[in-house]
């Protein structure tokens, strides 16, 4: 045991000294010590790319206090106030995650930052304005008007806040735009610890027909002057794309930037595009262009899960999918519908294959993450028992948090996986841009992913499963290599890990290990889901009157499978998708803590109706999704 150690010690010292010397196979754009723990078999890092704090319109608006120094505060494990609105400005309840985060972003409204500074400050030009006074005096209305202007005028801001040219709001963002990027200096460990990794960036929140809504990632501190907006760039991504470029990717400053869609399950078929915003057929150019500077999407978040459609075969589809057309659905019945076609992420998948033998290039070609999507400023707090809301849409954090502390459609959110050599911020954007990420409902599962032609049966009992996948194939986010001619069918291994939790929280077993497929078959999408590794404890369940979490299951799951139905001639992607056992969903959690009885004459009302309601299930399947592997003929 003791040459063991030895020699793992001589191989992390080798690796960080190889680091250390510029040996990496990601390019060093800022200068930092290298990473003590660095694996050139990478290693998962779990973090949250979706926040909001004070700064954006709508967070600030319902009563959100927390700056971008706060959300970071937290995301490293500190105790923040999470509801800190009463008149006396103390919080309702200060919270700390369990496990602190590797890595996360403030992702800011980009589209008010100048308003909301001008209405949030006495004495600036715009305080007295009369939208400002509604934001502040009646945010729900507020906010109401502010949604409705962005999409019925974009390109133009309101001349009563803003000034007749603008001047006024693109001189005041930069106050936020400035203190995002200094928080994120000050809490990012360039020591050779790597404890945190905080990126600069921003949302670009575009609205037509539905939520088109991107996080924009930057790889460094070199960003440009005044972050992207939808407002200036008229609803229409393509001009963010060009933007991208001319400000960011080919200015010659060393700035790098990526751009990551969302809620595809509110886009009402307008993220999913094969005709560009004026109404042209996508072509092989802006194919490529988007496919480049969009290679993830967010596959699960606080306003929904947007996997796939629920009613199908595949009955895990049926989690965390709030029945609206869009998000004025939890507010008015005319959106509560069946979304029309082309919003989920396994349609958008099976799209970019048929764009692909189209016009010879993939545009959806999209790996997968998850993020919180928070609007209190707290990263990362996705546990169902901790779960105060995320203040997003008109749920005002104002209130004293009521029985049910949020909208009951909603869900704490997910988080981001990424497998890279250290947690640095080349490191970590370079795991992005391959695509070797995978997102999470919540918990911690780790989960691997390899594709190729001739893996052997016996590589799930092989300690260097990773090295093995690496050497032998393409890892989640990648592209098979041609079918050899002896072995026609791919083979996929993949392994995953429960998540452990902490003593006090132990993580869930896992249940199962599916394989999803999709491919073309003359043309049209098809798609399947393989059971391919099962705990042999199935008749787990979870005790809805105590919460207890099930303890038995399995900590590990692997499998190496091969497609029984591969067809050379189709082209066609593979995921993996670990499940955990279930367990007691967020909501079902307050409603017993509140001593809710569903069998009283009288019943619950107001906010605990929902208690009582099938529509709201009390458990809840927790889970993970790798990147797909592409395979094209």
């Amino acid at each position: 045991m003791a040459c063991s150690n030895r020699a793992s010690s001589l191989a992390i010292a080798l690796a960080a000294l190889a680091a250390s010397a510029g040996a990496t196979p990601f390019e060093r754009t800022e200068t930092r010590q290298p990473c003590s723990d660095y694996s050139e078999s990478r290693q998962p890092f779990f973090g949250d790319l979706h926040v909001h704090t004070t700064y954006s319109f709508d967070a600030w608006g319902t009563g959100t206090r927390n700056t971008p120094r706060d959300a970071y505060r937290f995301a490293r494990g500190e105790a923040v106030g999470v509801q800190p609105y009463r008149a006396d400005g103390t919080p309702i309840r200060t919270l700390r995650l369990r496990r602190p985060l590797d890595f996360a972003m403030v992702s800011d409204h980009a589209e008010m930052l100048g308003e909301t500074e001008l209405c949030r400050t006495p004495g600036s030009s715009a305080y007295g304005s009369f939208v400002c006074v509604l934001l502040r005096r009646w945010p729900a209305l507020g906010y109401a008007v502010v949604n409705s202007q962005w999409g019925a005028t974009a390109g133009s801001r309101r001349a009563d806040v803003c000034g007749e040219d603008g001047a006024a709001c693109f001189t005041a963002l930069q106050s936020p735009w400035r203190a995002t990027r200094e928080a994120a200096e000050e809490f990012y460990d360039r020591s050779a610890a790597c404890r945190f990794t905080p990126f600069v960036g921003v949302e670009w929140s575009g609205t037509r027909v539905g939520m088109i809504h991107r996080n924009i990632v930057f790889r460094n501190a070199i960003v440009p002057a005044a972050p992207p907006n939808a407002v200036d760039h008229r609803n229409d991504e393509t001009r963010l794309w060009k933007a991208l470029e001319s400000e960011c990717i080919n200015a010659g400053r060393g700035c790098d930037v990526l751009s990551i869609p969302h809620n595809s399950n509110w886009s009402r078929g307008s993220l999913f595009w094969t005709e560009d915003p004026s109404g042209n057929p996508l072509d092989a150019a802006l194919a490529a262009r988007r496919q480049a500077l969009e290679p993830l999407i967010e596959i699960t978040q606080h306003k929904g899960d947007s996997e796939c459609r629920a009613g199908g075969e595949d009955e895990l589809c049926d989690f965390e999918t709030p029945p609206f057309a869009n998000i004025a659905g939890h507010a008015s019945a005319m959106y509560r519908k069946q979304a029309p076609p082309q919003v989920y992420v396994r349609e958008g998948l099976l799209e970019g294959l048929r764009e692909q033998q189209r016009i010879g290039v993939n545009p959806f070609k999209l790996g997968i993450i998850g993020s919180t999507d928070t609007h209190l400023g707290t990263p990362g707090l996705v546990d169902e028992d901790q779960f105060v809301g995320h203040g997003a849409g008109i749920v005002s954090a104002r209130l004293e948090v009521p029985p049910l502390p949020d909208n009951p459609y909603w869900n704490p959110g997910g988080l981001v996986g990424l497998w890279a050599e250290e947690n640095s911020r080349d490191s970590l954007f370079e795991a992005m841009r391959r695509r070797e990420a995978f997102g999470t409902s919540g918990p911690r599962i780790s989960i691997r992913f390899f594709g190729g032609w001739e893996y052997d049966a016996s590589l799930c009992a092989n300690a260097e499963f990773s090295r093995a996948g690496y050497a032998g194939g393409v890892p989640m986010g990648g592209d098979l290599s041609p079918p050899p001619a002896a072995n026609p069918s791919p083979t996929l291994a993949v392994l995953a890990n429960r998540d452990p939790g902490v003593p006090e929280a132990p993580g869930t077993p896992l249940e199962r290990l599916q394989i999803v497929k999709g491919w073309l078959e003359d043309g049209e999408p098809r798609e399947k889901v393989f059971d391919v590794a099962m705990s042999p404890d199935l008749d787990v369940r979870v005790d809805t009157l105590t919460c207890q979490a099930p303890t038995r299951g399995a900590n590990t799951l692997c499998a190496v499978w091969s497609d029984p139905d591969f067809d050379a001639s189709a082209p066609a992607f593979y995921y993996a998708r670990a499940v955990e056992y279930p367990t007691c969903r967020w909501s079902w959690r307050a409603c017993l803590e509140a001593q809710v009885d569903c069998n009283s004459t009288l019943g619950p009302w107001g906010p605990l109706a929902a208690c009582c309601d099938e529509r709201f299930p009390k458990t809840i399947q927790e889970r993970a999704w790798t990147s797909p592997i592409w395979y094209t003929p």
